[in-house]
């Protein structure tokens, strides 16, 4: 046996030891090793395979399985079903998984020069779908040798709940780091506050890597003080811009666990990040093959070596040179920089230019929100003005007037929003804000 299994094995103290425990069952190298999952004798390599699943024990093992097949893993989960004709087209799959069926759906004329490349490497191939913020998701392909790359030097392995998804880097990320180093990982039973929160306890977990709007839920919730003096040491969030009061209120939650930063993003990968402290939103982005710097406009590019091959069904976003732009603003302090916002989001109001994320900080500052979202309307004198959708804390009523005089205590007049909307403040499946 050879290949990526045959590696992970080798690293394994007992093969027979469950590495993924769940509601869904369990999971040990010894299991994979006999094959359990859908028979892929009919994957040829080169396939460009969906995967329909999520972190269950019959999806994770038929996905290193894939990677020793060398086939180009297109990982989907059931709640983006809708979706899925969309990227089947956009990846140019061939064979979908779905439930242990194997499926060969042939695509005359549908090839592409990426996939090509890769097949002539005689390599496994990722291809992660961007968020679709803007736009429709893009197609974005990896080879696996160099991706894996990042997982061969040993780190620190903890009992690790695997919240992000499946069709996510930091789940992707998550599941190679815990398997490389001999740790374990945790499936929730439902990504809800109650149910992690119960099943971190239960299961002795030690990391937990999520989202600042799961963390917002969580704290709305009232249950994040049942983990103080629990096993939970360190919590990691990214995939969206957290906001300091909320940082802060975490800290003062779970005073005993490491609050740190990430920051990376499916065009190149999970990136090293240093955060300067656990109630800083200040980090250090780099690691090894990494460069990093921010433009006059303070906007962050970044060069890697392990990053994607390119998009699938767009242009590449890379300059001339390798740079890539986050499209992040940041605010530098020495050698350390913070995300301010994003330039596509920028509202631009009679010409001066305002990010949404100090408006929402604002909002947030408010006793009675619970959640903020800022965004640019039409204006027919200034182009665009100020308005906020305001997510009230549960019990609480707010009026405009309230939101009102509490942004003229706090913003200068060219700041202050001309229109406050109440509301839900919409999530994705990603637990990332729509």
């Amino acid at each position: 046996m050879a290949g990526l299994v045959a590696e992970i094995l080798a690293r394994q103290a007992d093969p027979t030891r469950p590495f993924l425990v769940g509601a869904g069952g369990t999971l040990a190298f010894a299991d994979i090793v006999a094959a359990v999952g859908p028979d892929l004798s009919a994957i040829a390599p080169g396939d460009v395979v969906a995967l329909v699943g999520d972190f269950e024990p019959a999806s994770v093992a038929t996905l290193l399985r894939l990677v020793d097949a060398r086939a180009i893993i297109v990982p989907l989960t059931r709640q983006t079903a809708p979706d899925h004709a969309y990227f089947h087209e956009a990846a140019h799959v061939n064979v979908v998984i779905d439930g242990g069926a194997v499926t060969r759906h042939p695509q005359a004329g549908l090839d592409h020069p990426m996939l090509a490349e890769l097949r002539a490497r005689g390599h496994a191939g990722l291809v992660l779908f961007s968020s679709g913020t803007t736009g429709r998701p893009k197609a974005i392909l990896h080879d696996f040798e160099p991706f894996l790359a990042r997982f061969r030097t040993p780190r620190e392995a903890l009992v690790t709940m695997s919240f992000l998804m499946f069709d996510h880097i930091g789940g992707i990320n998550t599941l190679l780091h815990t398997l490389f180093n001999n740790g374990r990982i945790v499936v929730p039973s439902k990504r809800t506050a109650e149910a992690v929160v119960a099943e971190i306890i239960e299961n002795g977990v030690e990391l937990l890597p999520t989202t600042p709007t799961f963390l917002r839920m969580a704290l709305m919730s009232g249950l994040l003080p049942r983990l103080a003096g629990s096993t939970l040491k360190v919590v990691t969030y990214g995939t969206e811009r957290m906001d300091e009061p909320t940082l802060l209120r975490l800290c003062e939650a779970l005073p005993t666990v490491d609050f740190r930063q990430t920051y990376g993003m499916s065009e190149l990968g999970i990136l090293r990040v240093k955060s300067e402290a656990r109630d800083s939103l200040f980090m250090k982005v780099g690691g090894e093959g990494v460069e990093t710097r921010v433009r006059a406009d303070s906007v962050l590019e970044i060069r890697a070596a392990n990053r994607m091959i390119g998009y699938l069904n767009a242009p590449s976003p890379f300059s001339e040179d390798g740079w890539y732009d986050t499209r992040d603003v940041v605010e530098v302090k020495g050698d350390y920089l913070r995300v301010v916002g994003r330039t596509s989001d920028v509202i631009n109001v009679g010409g001066q230019k305002i990010l949404p994320g100090e408006i929402e900080r604002v909002a947030l500052l408010h006793p009675a929100v619970e959640l903020a979202a800022a965004s640019g309307g039409r204006n027919p004198i200034t182009g665009e003005h100020v308005e906020v959708l305001v997510q009230a804390k549960a019990g609480e009523t707010l009026t405009r007037e309230d939101m009102m005089r509490h942004f003229r205590a706090h913003l200068p007049p060219g700041l202050q929003p001309h229109r406050v909307r109440f509301g839900e403040v919409a999530v994705g499946h990603r637990f990332k804000r729509l």
